[in-house]
């Protein structure tokens, strides 16, 4: 058997009801939602079970929400003693690869990625930002695309880099709005605006960078028990400060995610487990290679009985 990669969704995953039935069935799992209401101070597990879907939509709110779901997820399979070689996350989903690392404690991520969510929605005021998916793009074409609308003053930049023919740009309205008209000079079929209350992931987020480092800087990281693939680099890191520095630059730089799970499948993982709610990544890993196997630990039943 290949190496195994345990991965963690990001923001768009989330569902009203996620990790529910693990909080009502397992112990452990339901000691992760009640520190996470403690942390945070607020009834966070009853936004997450019962909604409303438009505020936990919220960036702010999402992003605790998401971590929260994926480490009861991660508590649930760890009676099954399955041990993976790599960790990554998409996005917000570093945060709980962290955690599965032992990089970070939950209560720290938890709260780390409330104020991560905060700084993001105030980073940009409403409007100014958007974010669109590519479709069929080339994805030199489309930076070059990018940098040529820059350079004339509207800023856009390549934001999610997810699987070949799927990549998201970031950056001012305008700037999005040309890509979304010009996509097909870089190969593209279409652009989808997306329902984002910011630019994430661009340089229009170095503010929110600059206070995110500040709260990082109040949290202990400690060396990963297993080594992380991070956003920034796709690359394996375990020196417990290059992954606080680099969770600094994923606020404004590209999730290169493609490019994340190709160094895996090269390194020899052939198992991919996607822990948390929904199925995105796998649907993404799974267009960037068809041959790996691809498990879903989103329910009580799939954490249980493993594959």
């Amino acid at each position: 058997m290949g190496k195994i990669a345990f991965v963690f969704p990001g923001q768009g995953a989330q569902a009203v009801g996620m990790g529910k039935d693990v909080y009502e069935a397992l112990p452990q799992s339901r000691a992760v939602f009640e520190k996470g209401d403690e942390v945070l101070g607020f009834p966070l597990s009853k936004l997450i079970f019962e909604g409303p879907e438009s505020e936990l939509k919220q960036t702010v709110n999402t992003q605790p929400a998401l971590v929260t779901a994926s480490v009861a997820y991660l508590e649930a399979l760890r009676d099954l003693g399955v041990t993976p070689d790599y960790v990554a996350g998409h996005s917000l989903g570093e945060y709980s690869a962290l955690v599965a690392a032992g990089v970070l404690s939950y209560e720290d991520a938890v709260r780390l990625v409330r104020l991560r969510g905060q700084f993001m929605e105030e980073a940009v005021p409403g409007g100014q930002g958007a974010m669109a998916a590519t479709l069929g793009a080339d994805r030199a074409a489309l930076s070059e695309l990018c940098r040529s609308i820059s350079e004339a003053g509207n800023s856009v930049e390549l934001a999610n880099v997810n699987c070949p023919g799927q990549i998201v740009v970031s950056g001012t309205v305008a700037g999005v709005n040309e890509v979304v008209q010009r996509v097909k000079e870089a190969g593209g079929k279409r652009a989808i605006p997306l329902e984002v209350s910011g630019p994430f992931h661009s340089s229009l987020m170095k503010e929110a960078a600059e206070q995110l480092a500040a709260e990082l800087q109040k949290v202990t990281f400690n060396a990963p028990v297993m080594p992380v693939i991070v956003n920034v680099t796709a690359a394996p890191v375990t020196d417990p400060e290059e992954i606080r520095n680099l969770l600094v630059a994923q606020v404004f730089s590209p999730v290169l995610w493609q490019d994340s799970v190709e160094w895996l499948i090269a390194d020899g993982v052939d198992t991919f487990v996607e822990i948390g709610s929904g199925s995105v990544l796998a649907g993404l890993i799974r267009k960037i290679d068809k041959n790996v196997k691809l498990v879903n630990i989103n329910s009580l039943g799939s954490a249980q009985t493993g594959w």
